[in-house]
């Protein structure tokens, strides 16, 4: 049984909006009056949640509301969420940073936190002495540090510069430095908040993998920010989505994942379109888009990974000069373009009402939730309507026979090649 690591009980956190002036004061000794006789804080009660994009009308907002959740030892918890979720707040509560207003975090260990390029570093000194600096912010021995200091800076790849002071680094070899004291700490937990996204491509290469070996051999918590969901499904076997400081889902890393990019309850695998102004003009009207079984019939809105179905096309060409076709392009969640399907040169559209079909194989795409986009194109390389996630549809697990592998293989194709032995 693992040992729990860390623990959030009812944190909030709440901040006072505008500058701070006129009215501070007077609240700061109203909070102490009655904390003096034993009151509830008087603020507590007011103020409003965290949306960035809406002006609100009192003073006090919540940056963070009731957080609760606990983290095992060895877990690779990922924490995703739009800008202003109430991410960086949260780190910086659990890093000790700043104070929660409400609520209790219960800790096993040490933690070496990386919440922005540069935390700790003093720009005048150099890159050793910030060395030896940062790891005593973070709790290391100079024993420790002169131990492990040639790899950290090799890990760094900044050994050239090492005595040069850091105000003449660049943001990309600040985090480097600062990443690798705070990856070698011995430190039980280890928080990093979306800074890899400053180094380049090798560097998030060499954090993830470090990282990955943080808790896989050596079974150390990591909480990790990052808006790469990429790095986020490779490395985290847990995810947290927050939404304007509240938690919204608290699980497995792939329905994370699910629940970030949209409202999962929102499938739909048809759109009727054509009273829609942009769909129908004087060239073409797009009536209507499904996903459909092999009978051509609705479905529910899940297909099995055993079950063929097809994507039904009702369009009517009104340009009788021109040539149209249509090509569908297949994302899974995460943005990533798996492949285009084209009527392009197989299937010509005529003048008038077309019904097109496309026929999808059964066990071509793997158990997943993707996305469909459109584009229409006029003879051959204009396009003249490009709409996004059109359709949205999930692909669910078959019932397995005794025997069968029951998990699902990585990746989101399916391979059917041919095998033969020799």
């Amino acid at each position: 049984m693992n040992m729990l690591s860390l623990k959030a009980e009812n944190i909030s956190k709440q901040y006072r909006l505008g500058q701070v002036g006129t009215g501070t004061l007077s609240h700061d000794l109203n909070r102490f009056w009655h904390k003096v006789r034993g009151k509830e804080d008087p603020y507590l009660k007011i103020g409003e949640t965290n949306d960035r994009t809406t002006k609100g009308d009192s003073e006090y907002v919540w940056s963070l509301r009731d957080i609760n959740f606990e983290i095992q030892q060895g877990d690779a918890v990922g924490i995703i969420g739009r800008n202003g979720a109430g991410k960086s707040t949260l780190l910086k509560v659990l890093s000790k940073v700043t104070k929660p207003t409400t609520g209790k975090i219960y800790t096993n260990g040490r933690i070496a936190s990386l919440l922005e390029v540069g935390t700790g570093f003093h720009p005048e000194m150099t890159g050793r002495e910030n060395v030896f600096l940062n790891g005593a912010i973070l709790g290391m021995t100079r024993k420790e540090i002169k131990r492990k200091f040639d790899e950290i800076v090799d890990f760094s790849g900044v050994a050239r510069y090492i005595d040069t002071p850091v105000k003449r680094y660049s943001s990309g070899m600040y985090v480097r430095l600062a990443f690798a004291v705070a990856a070698h700490l011995e430190s039980e937990i280890l928080i990093v908040d979306e800074v890899l996204a400053v180094g380049d491509a090798e560097f998030q290469k060499k954090c993830l993998a470090k990282m990955s070996d943080v808790t896989k051999d050596q079974g150390r918590t990591i909480l990790f920010v990052s808006h790469n969901m990429t790095a986020i499904k490779s490395l985290c076997n847990q995810g947290i989505v927050m939404s304007n400081g509240n938690i919204i889902y608290n699980g497995t890393t792939d329905r994370a994942l699910s629940v970030y990019n949209g409202d999962k309850q929102s499938f739909g695998n048809s759109v009727i379109l054509g009273d829609h102004k942009d769909f129908k003009n004087n060239l073409f009207e797009l009536n209507s888009i499904s996903l459909v079984d092999e009978n051509l019939q609705s479905n529910e809105i899940d297909f099995r990974e055993d079950q063929k179905f097809n994507l039904l096309t009702d369009i009517t060409i009104k340009d009788n000069i021109n040539e149209y076709h249509l090509s569908y392009i297949v994302k899974n969640f995460n943005n990533d373009i798996l492949f285009t399907m084209s009527n392009g040169y197989k299937v010509k559209l005529q003048n008038g009402n077309n019904k097109l079909v496309c026929d999808i194989p059964k066990d071509f795409l793997n158990v997943g939730e993707y996305v469909i986009s459109l584009y229409i194109i006029r003879n051959v390389h204009e396009s003249v309507l490009y709409e996004e996630d059109i359709l949205k549809f999930r692909i669910t697990e078959r019932s397995k026979e005794l025997g069968e592998w029951l998990g699902v293989e990585p990746g989101f194709i399916k391979t059917n090649f041919e095998w033969q032995l020799l």
